[in-house]
């Protein structure tokens, strides 16, 4: 069996050869699983700032299935971060708020869907691999039993490859829906691959 580091690496290996199209419904997908996970969670323990970003990741949604119109919202999304405090270079001493996995997350899917680079999509990968991680560990001082750690992260890449299977049937639709795509095509996508991809399972 591989473990997890090798499945990383397939999974790095497959975002470096698939169009920038594939590339941002991806992120957008582990994005969307990491908020549903972080909305699912008491009130009192969701963070602000991550539960602001929600129409942003909407409308990264819409921009990446198709519809060019979310462009401006997605470009305004990322800019009201940049020039808020949340984006820093205080270290530890700024606020931590961007660097909660739903919103870090996020916060690539934007940027994937805005630029197309691959980086955005690998470091979306590996946010998600860091919250299983990071869950673990919680689990761990509650003192609960929990799922190997390798397992439980060799289970999330084995989900990402499984989420780029399906994102590759669709490459066709995919490789020119930067410049917008019938409004009967993003529909379809919508149902067939934003439900899907968004699925905790």
């Amino acid at each position: 069996m591989d473990t997890w580091q090798e499945v990383s690496e397939s999974v790095e290996k497959r975002l470096a050869v698939a169009s920038s199209g594939e590339r941002m419904v991806f992120a957008a997908g582990i994005a969307e699983r990491l908020m549903s996970w972080h909305e699912a969670m008491p009130a009192e323990e969701r963070a602000p700032f991550t539960m602001s970003l929600r129409p942003l990741l909407n409308s990264v949604w819409e921009g990446v299935l198709g519809d060019t119109t979310a462009f401006t919202a997605v470009k305004c999304g990322v800019a009201e971060y940049m020039l808020s405090d949340y984006c820093h270079n205080d270290g530890q001493d700024g606020p931590d708020d961007a660097d909660e996995h739903a919103a870090a997350a996020t916060l690539y899917a934007a940027h994937a869907y805005l630029f197309g680079c691959n980086d955005f999509a690998v470091w979306s990968s590996r946010r998600a691999v860091e919250a299983i991680d990071h869950h673990l560990e919680y689990l761990a001082e509650q003192n609960e039993d929990l799922a190997e750690p390798d397992e439980a992260l060799l289970a999330e890449l084995q989900r990402q490859l499984r989420d780029l299977d399906l994102i590759a049937n669709y490459s066709k639709d995919l490789r020119y829906s930067g410049t917008g795509l019938p409004i009967d095509t993003s529909i379809r996508l919508r149902v067939e691959l934003r439900i899907p991809l968004s699925s905790r399972d």
